[in-house]
């Protein structure tokens, strides 16, 4: 039965951390992009609804959800140190939840609030604008890796306790 139950959480932790890591990467490739080629008044009002509409069960329940996984598969790997694995398992936890989710509420949420008061037909808006644009994108790349090393890691954890 704990086989079953390590099993189930290392592998619902691989996919919920891939599928975060899917949505910070087409923001990454394409939404910022798209949004950073608009006029700033047209890109900061996108970019504001999108910091209202992502508050949503569908992206928190798999942004948390993952978290939750996360620190569980965590909790789970220190107190099962010596079962294969659990190295990686370790690793993918504290990936995600250091790189994806602490990230996330340290480094994006203010930028999403200092956004969120912008005018955006205001003048004076658009070099913030601009450097919203730069910075936050930068920091959803960490965001993306930190999350798809996440999904690996807890991957090769699955591939580990398989060999071992």
């Amino acid at each position: 039965m704990e086989n079953k139950v390590w099993f189930s959480l290392v592998l619902a932790s691989a996919l919920a951390s891939g599928v975060v890591a899917g949505v910070f990467y087409a923001f990454s490739t394409g939404v910022m992009r798209a949004l950073a080629a608009l006029k700033p008044r047209e890109g900061i009002a996108a970019m504001q609804s999108i910091n209202v509409a992502v508050i949503n069960p569908l992206f928190l329940g798999a942004f948390m959800g993952a978290a939750g996984l996360a620190l569980a598969a965590g909790i789970y790997a220190v107190g099962h140190r010596s079962s294969p694995g659990w190295g990686w398992m370790l690793a993918g936890a504290l990936a995600y939840l250091l790189g994806s989710f602490v990230w996330t509420i340290a480094f994006h949420i203010p930028r999403n609030d200092a956004l969120a008061a912008l005018d955006p037909a205001a003048a004076g808006s658009v070099q913030p604008w601009l450097d919203y644009v730069r910075v936050w994108t930068a920091g959803n790349h960490v965001r993306t890796v930190a999350s798809l090393a996440s999904s690996a890691f807890f991957i090769m954890a699955l591939v580990a306790r398989r060999s071992g």
